[in-house]
C-alpha cells in the first residue's frame, strides 16, 4: 500500500509535520491527563473520605505508572521500528516491527495485569502506608484494573504503530472515546451506585476496553489502516524482537527506575500522612500539564527523527529538533506561569474544603515550577536521541540524576524542610536531567553527517 504523503514526514514543510503528528499526540496526552483527572476530580467529593480515596488512588497510579516500563517494549519498538523503516522504504519490515511488538506487548500485558491481581498486597505495602482505609481502597482498585492490562499494552503497541508511521490523529480519537465514557461512568459508579474508588476503578477497566478494541478493530480492518494485510498476532521474527529489546532495554530501564525512585519518594511523603500523599498526587497530575505534553512531542520527534535517519535527511532533523525545542520551551514559560500562580487555585478544584492539602499543594506546585522549562526541554531531547536509535544516553541521564535526587529527597526530609525538601529534590533534578540531556545531544550532534546521506545499515 502506497503510503500516504500526509504521513510521509521525511518531505514538506518541517514545521507542518511536526505540528500533524505532535497535535493530536500532546492532545492524546492531555487525554490521558483528564482521564486521571477525572476520578481525581469525583473521589476528592467524597467528604471525610476524599484523602484517603485520593491517596489510594495516587498509589496505585505509581504502579500504573510503574507498567509503562514494561509497555514501552512494544510502544517504542514498535514507532522506532517502523518509522526508520518506513523511511527507507522498507513495508515489509515495518510490518514485522508492527507485529512483533503487538504479539510482545500482549504477553507482558496479562504478566504484568496477573503480578496486579496476585501480588497487590505486598505491592501496596511497599509504600509502607499507616492508614488502613487508604490500605484497603488502594488494593481493590488494583486488583480490578490489573483486568485492563492486556488492552492497555495492545494499545501502547497500536499507539507505536500508529506514530511510527506517521499518523497520530487516529489514536487521538481512540483516546477521546475512552475518555468520554470514563467521565461518564465514573461518576455513576462512585456515587449512585455507591463503589467508591471501586467504581472508579471498574469505569477506567470499561472505558479502556472498549476503546482499544476499537483501536485493535481500527488497525486490522480499516480503509484508512496504517499497513495492508498486517498480522498482529503470531512466532515473533527473532531477528527484530533482538533490535526491539537493543533499542528500549534502556529506555524500560530508565523507565522502572525512575517510577521506582519516585515510588520510594512516595515512601517518604508518606511519613507526613494522608494529605501529604493527597497532596503529592494531584500535584503530579497538574504538574503533567508540562511533561505529558512533553511526552507527546518527544514521540512526535521521535516519529519525525525516525523516518528522516532512515531516509538520511540530517538537515530536516536538525530542523525538526530545533524547531521542537523552540515550541517546548515556550510551553514551558506557560507551564510555570500556571503553577506558580495559580497552584493552590487548581488545588481548591479538586479538594474543595481541604485546606491543609490545598496549602501543601500550593507549595508543591510553587517549587516545581522552576523545573518545568528544562522539563520541556528533557522530552523533545530525548525523544530525538530515540528516533536515531540511541536509546542510551538518555538513560543513563535520567537513572544516575533520579537516583541522586532520591537519596537528597531522604536527606533534605530530615532537616527542617521536611517536606518542601522532598519537592526541592525533585525540582533540582529535574534541572539537572533537562541541563545535561540538552549538553549531551549539543555534543552527540557534531558528530552527524552535515549533508543528507542514506545510512542503509544503520538499524
Amino acid at each position: 500500500m502506497a503510503r500516504s504523503s500526509k504521513h510521509n514526514l521525511t518531505e514538506g514543510p518541517i514545521f507542518g509535520k511536526l505540528i500533524s503528528i505532535a497535535a493530536p499526540l500532546t492532545g492524546g496526552m492531555l487525554m490521558g491527563m483528564i482521564y486521571n483527572l477525572t476520578d481525581m476530580f469525583w473521589l476528592g467529593r467524597l467528604g471525610d473520605g476524599a484523602p484517603a480515596a485520593v491517596a489510594a488512588v495516587g498509589a496505585v497510579g505509581l504502579l500504573m505508572w510503574m507498567s509503562m516500563a514494561f509497555q514501552s517494549f512494544g510502544r517504542m519498538g514498535s514507532e522506532i521500528g517502523v518509522s526508520q523503516n518506513l523511511g527507507r522504504g522498507d513495508e515489509e519490515a515495518a510490518k514485522g516491527f508492527a507485529g512483533t511488538a503487538f504479539t510482545l506487548n500482549l504477553i507482558l500485558g496479562i504478566l504484568y495485569g496477573l503480578v496486579m491481581i496476585f501480588g497487590r498486597r505486598y505491592l501496596i505495602g511497599f509504600f509502607d502506608i499507616q492508614d488502613p482505609q487508604v490500605v484497603n481502597h488502594a488494593e481493590n482498585y488494583l486488583m480490578i484494573t490489573g483486568f485492563a492490562m492486556p488492552f492497555f499494552y495492545l494499545g501502547g503497541a497500536g499507539m507505536g504503530i500508529y506514530s511510527g508511521s506517521g499518523n497520530a490523529r487516529t489514536p487521538f480519537y481512540f483516546q477521546a472515546t475512552g475518555i468520554i465514557i470514563n467521565m461518564i461512568l465514573s461518576p455513576i459508579l462512585i456515587f449512585p451506585a455507591g463503589l467508591g474508588v471501586e467504581g472508579a476503578a471498574i469505569a477506567t477497566v470499561i472505558a479502556q476496553s472498549i476503546s482499544i478494541s476499537v483501536a485493535i478493530w481500527h488497525i486490522k480492518f480499516h480503509k484508512n489502516r496504517p499497513f495492508k494485510e498486517l498480522k498482529l498476532l503470531g512466532i515473533a521474527n527473532k531477528k527484530t524482537l533482538k533490535q526491539i529489546f537493543k533499542w528500549v532495554t534502556p529506555i524500560a530501564i530508565e523507565s522502572f527506575f525512575f517510577t521506582f525512585l519516585t515510588m520510594l519518594v512516595a515512601r517518604f511523603v508518606a511519613q507526613f500522612g494522608t494529605e501529604a500523599m493527597a497532596a503529592q498526587r494531584i500535584g503530579s497530575q497538574i504538574e503533567s500539564l508540562s511533561w505529558l505534553i512533553g511526552a507527546g512531542f518527544a514521540s512526535a520527534i521521535s516519529a519525525f527523527t525516525g523516518q528522516n535517519f532512515g531516509a538520511g535527511k540530517w538537515s530536516r532533523i536538525r530542523e525538526g529538533y530545533k524547531l521542537s525545542a523552540i515550541i517546548m520551551g515556550i510551553w514551558g514559560v506557560i507551564v510555570t506561569c500556571i503553577l506558580f500562580f495559580a497552584g493552590g487555585s487548581l488545588f481548591s478544584i479538586f479538594m474543595p474544603g481541604e485546606l491543609e492539602v490545598i496549602a501543601m499543594g500550593a507549595n508543591y506546585m510553587r517549587i516545581l515550577a522552576a523545573a518545568q522549562i528544562l522539563g520541556c526541554l528533557e522530552g523533545v531531547t530525548a525523544g530525538t536521541f530515540r528516533g536515531l536509535g540511541k536509546t542510551v544516553p538518555p538513560s543513563i541521564v535520567s537513572v544516575s540524576i533520579n537516583t541522586v535526587r532520591m537519596f537528597a529527597a531522604f536527606f533534605l526530609a530530615q532537616t527542617a524542610m521536611g517536606l518542601d525538601g522532598i519537592w526541592w529534590a525533585l525540582t533540582i533534578g529535574a534541572i539537572l536531567r533537562g541541563t545535561w540531556i540538552f549538553i549531551w545531544l549539543r555534543w552527540y550532534v557534531r558528530k552527524l553527517p552535515k549533508e543528507d546521506v542514506m545510512e542503509p545499515n544503520a538499524v
